[in-house]
């Protein structure tokens, strides 16, 4: 099983599209194991985008993403980090392909309301500066023998 973070990002949030998103994930098979509101403080926002802080678009990313609420979660499951970023599509809503979640419900580069880790050094670096260890829940759904088969 392969985990990722995923950011409902501020535009999202007030556009109300939380569950809709949720909805979509879910529905694929995958594993919510951890899951909260919170707001991204510059701290955490410097954190999280280390490799943009010098960028000279950085002060309004840091301003978008500290602007309002962003919900928090790890999704787990078989492929998950690419299997989500299939499911998000191109980063700019423009170019995204109709069906994904960016082509269904953006028409921004910036407000493209989901951050997914783009690999798994990405998702190791990012699940910690948002949940502790004691916040990720793991179980096992008894429904997955429905969604995936055992030698999978």
């Amino acid at each position: 099983m392969e985990r990722t973070l995923i950011l409902l990002k501020p535009d999202c949030i007030e556009r109300r599209l939380m569950g809709a998103i949720v909805s979509r994930f879910e529905q694929k098979g995958m594993n919510v194991i951890a899951l909260k509101m919170l707001r991204v403080t510059p701290e955490l926002s410097k954190q999280h985008y280390a490799e943009h802080v010098t960028k000279p678009f950085y002060p309004a990313l840091e301003s978008f993403i500290t602007g309002a609420p962003v919900v928090a979660m790890v999704l787990e499951g078989l492929e998950v980090i690419r299997v989500v970023r299939e499911m998000l599509g191109a980063t700019s809503g423009l170019k995204a392909a109709a069906g994904t979640i960016r082509g269904d419900y953006s028409c921004s580069r910036q407000m493209n309301l989901v951050h997914a880790s783009d690999g798994a050094e990405a998702s190791a670096r990012e699940i910690p500066l948002y949940f502790k260890p004691h916040e990720i829940c793991e179980y096992t759904p008894t429904l997955r023998p429905w969604f995936q088969a055992s030698d999978e």
